[in-house]
């Protein structure tokens, strides 16, 4: 389906997003898995780290794919991955499937997807390019709000495995229909009546990166470094969210549910809100605040345990961490240009890949040589602590590449 109305397109994106997203409810599978085939908290949490971990080097091949053939053949190729590998989940007999289908398979489609609309969009979008990368990603983050308390209620009447395949039939009819509008800009398209404003042009490359160029600048590591603290940090919390709701609170398994849904709007919103608030006061000051706020509430969450207070805590966590996605893709085109940003943020997704391997599996063993969450949570606000550093030092390439540029000391 071709148009040039860049708002259609966007829309489309959102529907897309929030279909692959639904990974985030993850956690509201946990419990009946363990149940049903005996399985450790461990074992069950290293799906969804598979998937993510998959996500993030899948997302670097649709990336450079994009780049080569175009969007549409890649964000449908990826919605048909996602879909079937859920659907294929219900088929579970053993870890080695569940590894197989939702983990590897489900993985793939979830990078190939995901990378698409935010490569397309930021080419849409030059006048608003952190606000409509929020959006773009917005989506992901909003999966779970839609996903978690019709998964509890369809486990609860259906059974865990029987959820996975209406879930993964519903997954495949929207990523198809939303995938047939993801398209380029016509080639040399400008948008009209805009021009950059001199903040805009100040914080923005000189010139577009290719991504061999973009790997020579430390700024890239610097960049990949701030989005693996970010998420490792929230996604931790994600693989663990039901369980920490119902240990920490004393609620129902169903609330726990509900809760989880509420919690993930944090996710989404973030995406969207700090996007935009780094449109204002600059993207390194966007990880800044977030960063400070996260030691805090990090180090407090243990010690609640009203259900409403939980929640609310847990929902600025989620807005922290779905701040970083939000806000990264931006930076990344600040710092290297728009056109070859599929294949320079694709890879640079390969942090959350790492992320979901650190975070989820440290939390989830920690429960259980610990008994409690409190030591990793405590564990986590000590490392973002650390971190804060990093968006300090960070600059722009054109800081260390330009001959004779003066320091930086404004917020880029």
């Amino acid at each position: 389906m071709r148009t040039n109305n860049r708002w259609v397109i966007a829309i489309a994106g959102v529907f897309f997003q929030i279909a692959l997203g639904a990974v985030y409810a993850w956690s509201v599978f946990r419990v009946p898995l363990t149940k049903q085939f005996g399985w450790s908290i461990s074992q069950v949490t290293l799906t969804f780290t598979i998937s993510i971990f998959v996500l993030g080097f899948a997302a670097f091949v649709g990336g450079l794919w994009l780049n080569r053939k175009g969007p549409r053949i890649v964000a449908l190729t990826g919605g048909a991955f996602y879909g079937v590998g859920v659907f294929l989940a219900s088929f579970t007999h053993s870890l080695v499937w569940l590894y197989i289908s939702y983990g590897l398979i489900g993985g793939i489609g979830l990078g190939l997807g995901y990378i698409v609309p935010v490569a397309v969009l930021v080419k849409w979008f030059p006048d608003k390019r952190g606000l409509i990368t929020g959006i773009a990603v917005g989506g992901f983050g909003a999966g779970a709000l839609i996903t978690a308390p019709v998964a509890t209620r369809l486990i609860q009447s259906l059974g865990v495995l029987s959820t996975f395949a209406y879930l993964g039939v519903a997954y495949l009819i929207v990523t198809i229909i939303a995938g047939m509008f993801m398209q380029n800009p016509p080639e040399g398209w400008q948008l009209e009546g805009w021009k950059p404003s001199a903040l805009q042009t100040s914080q923005r490359a000189g010139h577009d990166y290719v991504l061999g160029e973009a790997l020579k600048t430390w700024q890239w590591w610097a960049l990949w470094m701030l989005l693996f603290l970010n998420t490792c940090a929230g996604i931790a919390v994600i693989s663990q969210e039901a369980p920490i709701f119902q240990e920490l609170t004393k609620v129902s398994a169903v609330v726990a549910g509900s809760m989880v849904g509420i919690a993930s709007l944090g996710n989404a919103a973030g995406r969207v809100f700090w996007a935009w608030v780094s449109d204002l006061i600059t993207r390194r000051f966007t990880f800044l605040v977030m960063f400070i706020l996260q030691v805090l509430l990090f180090w407090f969450l243990p010690s609640i345990t009203t259900a409403s207070v939980m929640t609310i805590v847990t929902f600025v966590v989620l807005m922290c961490y779905g701040g970083g996605f939000g806000t990264m893709p931006a930076f990344t085109a600040d710092y290297f240009g728009p056109k070859n940003v599929g294949p320079i943020y694709g890879l640079m997704l390969t942090a959350w890949s790492f992320a979901s391997a650190v975070g989820p599996l440290f939390i989830a063993r920690m429960r259980e040589t610990a008994g409690s969450y409190a030591g990793a949570l405590h564990v986590i606000a000590v490392v973002m602590a650390i971190s804060i550093l990093l968006p300090i030092l960070v600059r722009p390439p054109r800081a260390s590449v330009t001959t004779g540029a003066a320091p930086q000391r404004s917020f880029a």
